[in-house]
């Protein structure tokens, strides 16, 4: 068997998680989480979009998902008649390291929606650029783009690795550790990906400054 060079990025993974643990537990009792927003009271109409229906989240998925708050709909855009779903996993804190947002990059996959298609996209909106991820997912004949971003009171930031060293952050520096996942999804129909994508960021630069003002700065 050929001998390979093992990877001390790999190896360093769990000394990384390790510590993070160690640092977050370690302020956890100075930790000031604030209020929980009322999720159900975010605005159900903002630019040209208007909530079409409620999504309800099964009791058995909003106990893995393990968020204090959630917010789950889809929302139709006139006089186009896009639609847009929408995903707020809200969380109070990270004590511990071990109450985190569950990453797209292992649900999708876990439900079973394979990408085909990844990396980030930059918007632009009222409250400045943020970059976020997205994907194209497959799940027999389905398929969807999805966009995807953390969402702290500070910042968004769009990769996993970035939002536990901003966690260790924040719990220092603020004594705060909450964050929501945020996720975007529009349907595209056969090869019209590119007019999905367009969907998915017109929402989510609408959808960003008022849920930046709505969750807890």
């Amino acid at each position: 068997m050929p001998f390979t060079k093992p990877d001390w990025r790999v190896a360093l993974v769990p000394v990384f998680l390790a510590a993070q643990i160690l640092l977050v537990h370690a302020v956890a009792g100075a930790e000031h989480p604030p209020a929980a927003p009322a999720l159900s009271g975010f605005p159900a109409e903002f630019g040209q979009w208007k909530v079409f229906r409620e999504d309800p989240i099964a009791a058995d998925v909003a106990t893995e998902l393990g968020a204090d708050r959630l917010l789950s709909q889809t929302y139709r855009q006139t006089p186009t008649g896009s639609f847009a779903s929408l995903l707020v996993a809200w969380f109070q804190t990270q004590r511990g390291g071990v109450r985190q947002p569950h990453s797209p990059k292992v649900c999708l996959p876990a439900t079973g929606w394979t990408p085909e298609v990844t990396g980030e996209v930059t918007l632009d909106t009222a409250a400045g650029a943020i970059t976020v991820n997205r994907y194209v997912v497959t799940n027999r004949m389905q398929r969807a783009v999805v966009l995807y971003w953390y969402q702290t009171p500070g910042r968004v930031i769009a990769g996993e690795w970035a939002a536990k060293l901003w966690l260790v952050a924040d719990a220092l520096r603020d004594k705060r550790t909450d964050t929501a996942l945020v996720r975007v999804i529009a349907w595209p129909t056969v090869g019209k990906d590119d007019a999905a994508t367009t969907v998915a960021t017109g929402f989510a630069r609408e959808l960003y400054p008022r849920l930046r003002d709505f969750l807890p700065r």
